[in-house]
């Protein structure tokens, strides 16, 4: 069971945020706080295994408070869960120490996924931010011609397409639906990717595929 906290300085969106939580048998809502302080008072009293935090709130925001928590000793990860996904909080998030980087409008099932996947030590970006990721990284070392990864070697054709998906920033339906597969089929080759790159999350693989050649990043998805 992954215990997780709440941290929004709304209280219809908390409830909203429980409501789909709850609704999946793995995981456990224990506790909520409506700004940043509140967010370190309930690490202390409920020990969540994951904290869903906005970033702007009254008092302490969620940046602030995503370094207060992080210093903590067996602290837990943390998504930021935010309406804006402009470059200064992404980065200052993850700089924080934040787990993953998700916006409101994220569909629940992906949202149950994301707590799923930080839970076990990986990260978690939305499409558009992996972009903005790779946008930023592009733009920090130009014209820079980095050695191919060893691994791309060990891929088949099929997952080197999905691996240069990834790179363009689809989630795993973008990809099924552009590849004519099914989301399942989609996971499955996704995590054989990790494994043979040997990676852990899908910002690093967008980054060795960007890094071969593999997908345009200044171009979005259709």
């Amino acid at each position: 069971m992954t215990r997780v906290g709440l941290v929004d300085d709304d209280a219809l969106v908390r409830a909203g945020l429980s409501m789909i939580l709850g609704a999946d048998p793995g995981i456990e809502v224990v506790g909520e706080a409506g700004d940043g302080s509140g967010a370190v008072e309930l690490v202390h009293r409920h020990r969540p295994d994951v904290l869903l935090m906005d970033v702007r709130m009254p008092t302490m925001d969620g940046i602030a408070a995503t370094k207060a928590v992080t210093a903590l000793a067996d602290h837990p990860a943390i998504i930021m869960l935010t309406t804006f996904d402009m470059d200064e909080y992404v980065f200052t998030a993850l700089e924080a120490g934040a787990s993953g980087f998700l916006l409101k409008d994220t569909p629940p099932t992906e949202l149950i996924q994301a707590v799923h996947v930080v839970a076990r030590g990986d990260a978690m970006l939305a499409p558009t931010v992996t972009r903005r990721m790779l946008s930023h990284f592009s733009q920090a070392n130009p014209g820079s011609a980095p050695e191919p990864h060893a691994g791309l070697d060990t891929l088949t054709e099929r997952e080197t397409e999905v691996l240069g998906a990834v790179g363009a920033g689809l989630s795993n339906a973008q990809i099924g639906a552009r590849l004519f597969m099914s989301e399942a089929t989609v996971k499955a080759h996704v995590s054989k990717i990790f494994s043979k790159l040997d990676c852990t999350n899908r910002v690093q693989i967008a980054i060795i595929a960007h890094e071969a050649g593999l997908t345009a990043i200044d171009q979005p998805p259709a």
